[in-house]
């Protein structure tokens, strides 16, 4: 327990660490990310507009000058001049019918140019008035005549990036800065954030690694909700436990004392035996009563020993059950047949009562110990000439037996452990008559693997009832299905 509560809180520890430093550093790499590609963005989109302002406090000009038709201008030369050396790109202006009239490298005058973002900045359509590759900015700015609304050409401006791409370099290396403090950070608060989590499980583990038996105190884990239910679910279990290991102490000593009480008789009456001998020659009367009374011990010692091993046997979890189809009417007359000679005995009348057929799947062998234990205690805890009366009765699910009896009855405050192991209402009566305390706790076990139920209704001094509930089907439980592919 203690090596599994250590193992569980190493882990926890680690796979809270990690998801802190996950949940921290995570966010900071993209955060950097998003920094360096909106930097890139805006700095472009600056770039663009400054560009295309100039642009469009040139394009008038353009228009009065007839620059478009043909008409030189060393002033408006020498604009365009300036706005390539000032961004150190190029500047090139276009007609309406796509020819290059201008181009301040020199390169492509009198040429056509036809391009999607020229097409639409003609046709007013243009959505994005710049376009940006790897190394360069592109910007269209249209050269429209203010009177007529006309796009007579259109400005194309080709920059270069390196200064942004610089800016960017230099701002990436702030931001790593800035990443690799806070990654310290959320490292250092990851792990205090972890030892803080992980507290009230080094708590148990401190707490059962100092001696403390779990079984004697509870343990108590206000910190979070979440411990607080860890808390109540573990002292749930050691309650659980507890209890368990009372009952086991409680039946070990119960199973003790049983099988010591007819040994200690069979002694004392040996030993009484030898000590006549020694004396005299003992009387064959005595003789005869003494190992008569050894005997009776010896059956009642075989008796316990039976039981028990039964009940053994209806306790495990894999238990093996023989359903069949059976005539529970056939079983119950055959139960009762073997048991009429016994209650003759003591006076006692047996009688059954049956309304209907009832063919149901059951263990024949274990429904039979059952319902014989309730014969049985009908006919022991009865009064002289008392009587036990067996009814049978079924509807479309189930099957009922009953077993009434006019015997002493049981208190009250004893029925709800009546099918407790050796449990006894009257345990010097119930030694007399040959009670193990063990029957009633057979039956319980051998109803309730079959999925069905037991009930007593009784008064002190007008005798006993018990009322016994079983499936006419017998169904496996996941449980027990499981067990069978296992």
């Amino acid at each position: 327990m203690k090596e599994k509560l250590r193992r569980v809180a190493k882990s926890m520890y680690f796979r809270v660490l990690i998801i802190l430093l996950l949940t921290g550093l995570v966010p900071i790499g993209l955060i950097k990310s998003g920094i360096l590609r909106n930097y890139e963005r805006q700095a472009s989109e600056q770039r663009a507009a400054m560009i295309r302002s100039q642009c469009s406090l040139m394009a008038p000009d353009f228009i009065e000058q007839g620059y478009l038709d043909g008409s030189p201008s060393e002033t408006l030369e020498s604009r365009m001049s300036q706005l390539a050396d000032l961004y150190q790109g190029r500047v090139m202006v276009i007609d309406s019918d796509f020819m290059i009239i201008r181009d301040t490298y020199g390169l492509d005058e009198q040429k056509t140019v036809v391009a999607k973002e020229l097409i639409d900045c003609f046709s007013d359509k243009a959505k994005k008035y710049y376009t940006q590759t790897k190394d360069f900015i592109e910007v269209i700015t249209p050269i429209q005549d203010d009177a007529t609304k006309e796009i007579r050409g259109a400005f194309l401006i080709s920059v270069p990036t390196a200064d942004i791409t610089e800016g960017e370099r230099s701002l990436s290396g702030t931001v790593f800065l800035l990443q690799v403090v806070l990654t310290l950070i959320i490292i250092a608060a990851a792990f205090y954030a972890t030892g803080i989590l992980v507290r009230p499980f080094r708590k148990v583990t401190s707490y059962l690694n100092n001696g403390a038996d779990f079984l004697d105190e509870d343990l108590s884990l206000p910190d979070y909700t979440e411990t607080e239910m860890l808390a109540r679910a573990y002292n749930q279990m050691r309650h659980h436990l507890k209890e368990q290991e009372e009952s086991r102490q409680q039946f070990v000593s119960n199973v003790s004392h049983e099988l010591k009480t007819p040994m200690t008789s069979m002694k004392v009456l040996s030993d009484s035996l030898i000590q006549q001998a020694q004396v005299g020659e003992v009387p064959n009367a005595m003789y005869k009563d003494f190992m008569i009374d050894i005997s009776h011990e010896i059956d009642r010692e075989n008796k316990i020993i039976t039981d028990l091993l039964e009940l053994v046997k209806m306790d495990r979890k894999s238990t093996i059950i023989h359903i069949e189809d059976t005539n529970i009417n056939d079983l119950i007359n055959l139960i009762l047949k073997r048991l009429r000679p016994i209650a003759e005995k003591q006076g006692i009348s047996i009688s059954l009562e049956s309304y209907k057929p009832i063919i149901a799947q059951v263990d024949r062998t274990k429904l039979t110990l059952a319902i014989t234990n309730l014969v049985e205690n009908g006919i022991k805890y009865n009064k002289e000439k008392g009587w036990v009366h067996v009814s049978l009765n079924v509807d479309n699910a189930y099957f009922y037996i009953k077993v009434e009896d006019s015997g002493i009855g049981i208190p009250k405050e004893d029925q709800e452990h009546i099918f407790e192991r050796f449990y006894r209402v009257d345990k010097s009566h119930s030694r007399e008559i040959g009670g193990t305390g063990l029957g009633l706790a057979i039956t319980r076990s051998a109803v309730l693997m079959h999925h069905g139920a037991v009930r007593v209704f009784s008064r002190e001094g007008e005798g006993t009832t018990f009322t016994v509930r079983i499936p006419l089907k017998y169904t496996k439980t996941e449980k027990e299905e499981g067990e069978d592919e296992e």
